[in-house]
């Protein structure tokens, strides 16, 4: 089967994120498939840019998957820019959709953006190669940009959104989505009950598997000499691994070191993002010395830096989108380190609790935290050991990627059970 992806944030392990892609594309290929992806030369969460030089193209195979990688303005942030980048990838797909259609003949072609205005050159260019169109949902647009950013209804590029949603939910012969709560919302918009495939993220099991990758992939010296310090004082390390932005809801996380000041526990941080100065800030102003910050790690370190905390936490700010559910990166990458896990969430799905790795508590909710990690401390190592199995069994069997690219092939090649 030729399969087109087209995702404009697409990444690689040479690029950085999005991974998904990637890895889908990867065991496709390993199963025979042909994989091209067309992705946007520009994106604000990868963490190396393709080398068009000057040109409007590059093309290029990267572990037997194709990419075309067109050129689009560069932008910052989330406003107008990001739009006009948006726009001019579309346009640019437009332009291309016979090129395309007539050079890769494929056989699927998926609409895969996190925004959904890809719908529309994505079903020209299946209209005229005579392939299946599928679309691919990751949030949802145009309600994420309106819950979260607070853009009324009418606004103009809200109302193409929307188009742009009720032409996937109408026309495309399979809907793919990471969120698991959304049958109801795509119905409203014109989806038949059968279309809907639910495929979460996941991560690659080999990056896990090898318990000798931690000594060839050792922390970096003064985070390794911190966490070894930690550990000989006795100290239950609480550890959080990733963005610090507003959504990961970390303020609450010092606002619970606060009441545990007195208490065996540390709170370790990895990473960086836009509220990671702010926080530092705030936790020298509260004197919180169990609070203990670090640059991030590189993707290959990830497992060892997760297996040396005691309590993994993922936090999430109380937002109604949520209600559609979650499906974290975050939280696969502590199963698998077979870390217990403390979630402060509220949701239409709970991973945790469907695993049965850890304790969730409500969200925003600083003594709630508190309260979560004294008791999962009073649990004892070996109770904590074995819910950390549990999560790493869970993953296994739900959340890698030789599992959901199989799962996505019965979307791909239409599989008689739906539709």
């Amino acid at each position: 089967m030729n399969i087109l992806l087209i995702n404009h944030y697409a990444g690689s392990v040479r690029h950085g994120m999005e991974y998904r892609p990637y890895y889908l594309a990867r065991e496709w290929v390993r199963l025979g498939h042909r994989v091209h992806i067309v992705a946007s030369s520009e994106s604000h969460i990868r963490s190396q840019a393709p080398q068009l030089q000057g040109t409007g193209r590059l093309d290029e195979t990267i572990d037997g998957i194709h990419y075309t990688w067109l050129a689009t303005p560069p932008y910052r942030g989330n406003g107008a820019g990001r739009v006009r980048n948006m726009l001019a990838f579309v346009l640019r797909l437009r332009r291309d959709a016979d090129m395309l259609a007539r050079s890769l003949r494929p056989d699927v072609v998926i609409a895969s953006s996190t925004y959904p205005l890809d719908i529309w050159p994505a079903a020209r260019i299946a209209r005229r190669a005579g392939a299946r169109l599928l679309f691919e949902l990751h949030d949802l647009w145009p309600l994420s940009p309106m819950e979260l950013g607070g853009y009324p209804r009418w606004h103009p590029f809200i109302m193409l959104l929307q188009a742009a949603e009720d032409f996937a939910c109408r026309q495309a012969d399979a809907v793919v989505s990471i969120l698991p709560r959304v049958r109801e919302h795509l119905e409203a918009h014109g989806m038949a009950p059968h279309k809907l495939h639910l495929v979460p993220n996941g991560v690659d099991p080999a990056e896990w598997q090898d318990e000798g990758k931690a000594a060839t992939h050792a922390l970096p010296p003064t985070l390794d000499a911190a966490l070894d310090t930690l550990r000989r004082r006795g100290k239950f390390v609480v550890g959080y691994a990733g963005t610090h932005g507003l959504a990961n809801a970390l303020g609450t996380l010092l606002d619970a070191a606060a009441r545990l000041r007195d208490k065996p526990v540390a709170f370790v941080l990895v990473g960086t993002g836009p509220d990671k100065p702010a926080l530092v800030r705030r936790a020298l102003g509260m004197d919180l010395a169990n609070v203990h910050f670090f640059d991030p790690v590189p993707k290959a370190m990830v497992p060892a830096l997760l297996r040396r905390f005691d309590l993994a936490y993922i936090g999430w700010r109380r937002q109604p989108l949520y209600r559609f559910g979650i499906s974290p990166n975050k939280l696969i990458d502590y199963m698998m380190a077979a870390r217990p896990v403390l979630h402060a969430v509220e949701a239409g799905n709970d991973p945790v609790a469907e695993a049965g790795c850890g304790l969730t508590v409500a969200p925003e909710d600083p003594q709630a935290l508190a309260d979560g990690i004294l008791a999962l401390l009073a649990l004892g190592a070996d109770a904590r050991a074995a819910l950390g199995l549990r999560g790493r069994a869970y993953a296994l069997a739900n959340h890698t990627y030789p599992v959901l690219g199989q799962r996505f092939l019965t979307a791909l090649a239409g599989d008689a059970r739906h539709g």
